[in-house]
């Protein structure tokens, strides 16, 4: 008991910092609180149930486990209707055609003429287009099972192998789409995936606002799901 309380202070500042930076991609309707506290639940559960022998250290078990339960809640925040969804869903095209052909993210204004809505409705349908993309993304590229994201790299422990070359052959299409996009936008996915920087980082790295940075990472999410979309339907 005392080594996991040693444990839990040691992982406690790695839940803040992960529910801070989920957080900062989300609309304000999510509480920080309660992903720090899915964070904390599943860092105990993760405490009780690692096995060295599945071949993944502790640490990227337990950032697995608490990045997957983080996003399992706000999988379950997703309650909209199917209007709703339709709705985001025209936006998110708009967007990655807007960016495609004027290489710059459309304002609201822009936005609101193109799709017929007000101002204020475009600016909520974006805030849940940036929950769904966040969501999205992290499912694409890590399951949406549980106890597959928490063994992703180990196919011989999966009971559905076609599932894994399913899921092999989705991640290589995502690498050939993901080398169809400029050095920037490039650049900008390697800044927040492979070297796991904030918003906040990212921004003083480009000489932008971490907004901006938001409203590219958006954008660039939406190109590649319209580019996967385009791959698939072919």
């Amino acid at each position: 008991m005392a080594n996991k309380e040693s444990i839990v202070k040691e992982y406690i500042p790695l839940i803040i910092r992960l529910a801070r930076e989920i957080k900062s991609n989300l609309p304000h309707n999510v509480e920080l609180d309660d992903l720090i506290q899915e964070g904390t639940i599943a860092l105990l559960q993760a405490i009780d149930k690692y096995d060295p022998r599945y071949g993944a250290t502790f640490k990227t078990y337990v950032y697995t486990r608490i990045k997957g339960a983080m996003i399992d809640y706000l999988r379950k925040l997703d309650y909209l209707p199917k209007n709703v969804r339709q709705d985001i869903k025209r936006l998110d095209n708009q967007i990655a055609d807007f960016y495609s052909r004027y290489q710059r993210l459309p304002t609201y204004e822009e936005l609101s003429e193109i799709l017929g809505l007000s101002i204020d409705e475009v600016q909520e349908m974006y805030n849940e287009l940036l929950l769904k993309q966040y969501v999205n993304l992290d499912e694409y590229l890590f399951g949406s099972d549980e106890d597959e994201r928490t063994y992703a790299f180990d196919v011989a422990n999966s009971e559905d192998v076609k599932e894994q070359v399913r899921k092999s052959l989705l991640y290589e299409e995502l690498i050939e789409s993901i080398n169809k996009l400029d050095e920037k936008e490039k650049l900008i996915l390697s800044l927040r995936f492979e070297h796991e920087l904030s918003l906040k980082e990212i921004a003083q790295v480009l000489g932008v606002t971490e907004s901006r940075v938001s409203q590219l990472l958006g954008a660039i999410f939406s190109k590649l799901r319209k580019m996967l979309r385009g791959e698939q339907d072919g």
